[in-house]
């Protein structure tokens, strides 16, 4: 029951003497009387505290009474008027200074009364409260059996408690449909908080002040990034019992949907481990094909392959498996299993789709949940029967290079291999400065307003034309001539040479832009 429902009692005609109007929507859990001069060991905090003054011998003595009362967590005080005939000035001085309620108890209302309708009434309300608890968790356990969708709860508990929730996964994959749906830096934010924040639930703002609270689905995993999650917006720690209880049942009938789920999940593993081993051996035989089917990719339609791995960490495999299973569960699943270098491997239809910037863009948001371990992933060009064992190599080999990156999460399709500039441009910075300096170093130090690097870069980029890159650069054709004979001097190598002309070019690729 709340404070003013306590006040709307006319036979007992309790008034407020405070001015704190928010008091009235206070929750009351209990009640306590006492004429202790400091009652705060027998407050557990939540109550109603009731007194009849008589710990009061002079003005002074209700700071010190008023301070022991709040600061054990007591919702309000009741003081009684029977023995003073009134509540004194200096009471209600102290219960406005420190911000607790003070209530004025007429002389004709018993104690007694009074305690028992508190106790009747919060009694009656708890068990309320339990038999709502247990028709929504009924509700909810019968919806799952009848088969309705996990967004489907979500929506019902967002109508009965007025506040938007949302499960989503370590990528920020999300098994809720929202009316509005979360942007790539909001969902960038709730995962960063769910992996990284020191305990849950937490709370993090998002874009525009909107504060959300993260719980975990389920008990704690080895690692966060193996878990669900569940969004509410607003701050947990303002929610009413009521609120507290509703989320917490959906986040147990998610636990619940996610089991059944990797029940499933396990169930095809073994089927994915072997289509994968088999393709490795031999793509074009009737039981490959026939193992790749039972695992859910068609090898007549368009597919990409996925080479995916912890770099040094053959521990995090299991994790590696859940984080790629859900990301390519957006593209119909496909199949994710274990390879023969110790990557996982994942096979999925395209769609239509380009899957590399998903993948970026999901896998990415593991950083905050993995420590200091590096995930390195390459990625197939899209192809379609024949061509799916030489996509296994491909997607390796661009693992390979994504290996060589600094990056945490490193994402490294097979097109972006398809030059050698392309090739030069994923190294790391530091590869890619110490390179520039081998090949340019006596250029880049003679430079400075000589133009030299500018008309050897305008040079290459003309096809190795002095006419065309006179004109670009708005100088005499023998300043051209000029300035690549002394760059060849400098450099050592002739600009009319192919391989000295792709070295250098590459090298200029680690270089600022020409001056403007």
């Amino acid at each position: 029951m709340q404070v003013k429902d306590l006040l709307a009692v006319p036979e007992f005609g309790i008034r407020m003497l405070t001015t704190d109007t928010a008091a009235y929507e206070r929750t009351v859990k209990w009640t306590f009387t006492t004429d202790l001069p400091d009652p705060s060991r027998y407050i557990a905090g939540g109550e109603l505290v009731i007194t009849g003054l008589v710990w009061r011998r002079a003005p002074e003595d209700s700071d010190a009474f008023v301070r022991a009362v709040f600061d054990s967590g007591a919702v309000a005080l009741a003081a009684g008027e029977g023995l003073l005939g009134h509540v004194p000035v200096d009471l209600v001085d102290a219960c406005e200074r420190h911000g607790l309620p003070l209530l004025a108890v007429p002389a004709s209302v018993s104690f007694g009364d009074l305690t028992e309708f508190l106790v009747d009434r919060v009694s009656g309300d708890r068990i309320a409260a339990l038999n709502t608890s247990l028709m929504r968790q009924r509700q909810l356990l019968t919806a799952v059996a009848d088969g309705r969708a996990l967004d489907e709860l979500a929506v019902h508990t967002t109508r009965e408690t007025g506040m938007q929730c949302s499960i989503f996964t370590a990528t920020g994959r999300r098994l809720v449909v929202e009316a509005t749906p979360f942007s790539d830096e909001d969902v960038d934010a709730l995962t960063r908080c769910a992996l990284s924040a020191d305990s849950l639930p937490a709370t993090v703002t998002l874009a525009g002040g909107r504060v959300h609270s993260i719980f975990g689905v389920g008990a704690a995993l080895s690692t966060r990034a193996m878990r669900w999650f569940l969004a509410v917006s607003g701050d947990y720690r303002t929610f009413g019992p009521a609120i507290s209880d509703a989320f917490g049942q959906l986040a147990s009938i998610a636990a619940l949907d996610r089991a059944r789920r990797e029940e499933g999940r396990l169930v095809r593993r073994e089927i994915a481990d072997q289509a994968v081993r088999l393709l490795e051996e031999d793509w074009s035989t009737s039981e490959t094909l026939v193992r790749l089917r039972q695992a859910g990719v068609d090898p007549e339609q368009p597919l990409v392959v996925i080479s995916a791995v912890f770099v040094g960490r053959g521990d995090m495999h299991e994790l590696l498996r859940t984080v790629l299973s859900d990301t390519l569960t957006s593209f119909g699943g496909g199949c994710v299993g274990g390879g023969s270098r110790g990557d996982i491997v994942g096979i999925v239809t395209t769609k239509a789709v380009d899957i590399v910037p998903v993948l970026r863009t999901r896998l990415r948001r593991l950083a905050a949940g993995i420590g200091r371990s590096r995930l390195v992933v390459g990625v197939s060009s899209e192809v379609t029967g024949s061509a799916l064992e030489g996509a296994i190599h491909s997607a390796r080999h661009a693992s390979d290079v994504a290996r060589a990156s600094e990056k945490q999460v490193a994402v490294v399709a097979a097109g972006d291999l398809d030059s050698a500039v392309s090739l030069v441009s994923i190294l790391p910075d530091r590869v890619r400065r110490e390179y520039a300096e081998r090949v340019l170093g006596p250029v880049l130090r003679y430079d400075g307003d000589s133009g030299l690097l500018d008309t050897l870069r305008e040079f290459l980029a003309q096809g190795g034309s002095w006419n065309k890159t006179a004109d670009v650069l708005h100088v005499h054709l023998n300043t051209v001539r000029y300035r690549i004979k002394r760059v060849e001097e400098l450099l050592g190598r002739d600009m009319g040479s192919t391989v000295d002309r792709v070295d250098v070019y590459l090298a200029l690729q680690s270089v600022a832009p020409p001056h403007t």
